[in-house]
């Protein structure tokens, strides 16, 4: 047990040189079965905020399970003048899920929610038990603002994102299986880490609910599980800048978690308790 709290304290003094301009708000790496941390710190584990992009988990599951998503391949969309560009070049283009994912291409997600409609979307939302489960302030077939899940009305906490999770995990939320393959499909890393598949997503998004993103106040996410033979472990990394900065928050969270994931595991390893 000290050990590995000594290698969790070893990993959190490499961040602090690395990322001295953001500060962690939370991290949880838990055993997915019994929902027992092996790892949880931060102030602000309880609190919600946007889930920006980390989002499209929950999007993908409802897209997959109400036959708007077919395959990694299908439907392929086009773009169109007047989509949300900022992802550049790479969002000008015809997108299929599997790009969709891995761009994390906004306007697709948009065009997914707009496919299911406002009450099936909000069921979906109730269903997953998914935050705040308020979806109340964008409809989905308005094209002039960002959805609900950017920087609006629905809002998660790293705690209520590792229950989502686990909840998918255990085949407790009402979708399919194919939906649950896909989102795996997906959301895969693609590399192993210290022998663990890992399947996750990052986001982006700031405080506030006019829409408007503020680089110098940017949240980080990145929420998904890991798997290692019959061993499955959930996590949610949630950090926050203090001044505009590159890559975004964000990748940022996402490679610091993955660094800390061998450590967790090296915890199951070893009886941590």
């Amino acid at each position: 047990m000290r050990r590995c709290f000594t290698l969790f304290a070893a990993t959190a003094v490499t961040f602090v040189s690395l990322s001295t301009s953001a500060r962690e708000l939370c991290t949880i790496i838990a055993d997915a079965n019994s929902g027992k941390p092996l790892l949880q710190r931060g102030p602000a584990c309880a609190e919600r905020v946007t889930p920006s992009s980390s989002f499209k988990l929950a999007i993908s599951l409802m897209g997959y399970d109400a036959g708007v998503l077919q395959d990694s391949a299908q439907p392929a969309l086009p773009y169109q003048p007047g989509y949300p560009d900022w992802g550049g070049e790479a969002w000008r283009r015809d997108i299929t899920p599997a790009v969709w994912m891995k761009d994390s291409v906004f306007w697709y997600s948009q065009q997914v929610v707009k496919r299911l409609g406002q009450q099936r979307f909000a069921q979906y939302v109730q269903g997953f038990q998914y935050g705040n489960m308020d979806v109340s302030a964008v409809p989905v077939a308005d094209p002039g603002h960002n959805g609900v899940w950017v920087m609006s009305s629905l809002r998660i906490s790293a705690e209520e994102q590792i229950a989502f999770v686990r909840r998918m995990l255990r085949g407790e939320l009402p979708v399919n299986a194919h939906a649950i393959d896909m989102t795996a499909r997906l959301t895969r890393y693609p590399s192993l880490v210290d022998h663990w598949t890992v399947y996750g997503k990052t986001g982006t998004g700031s405080p506030g609910s006019d829409n408007h993103y503020d680089a110098s106040q940017a949240y980080g996410w990145y929420v998904g599980w890991a798997t290692q033979g019959e061993r499955t472990l959930v996590f949610a990394r949630l950090i926050q800048d203090v001044q505009a900065q590159k890559p975004n928050a964000g990748l940022r969270a996402r490679d610091e978690l993955l660094a800390l994931l061998p450590t967790a595991a090296q915890c199951i390893s070893e009886g941590c308790k």
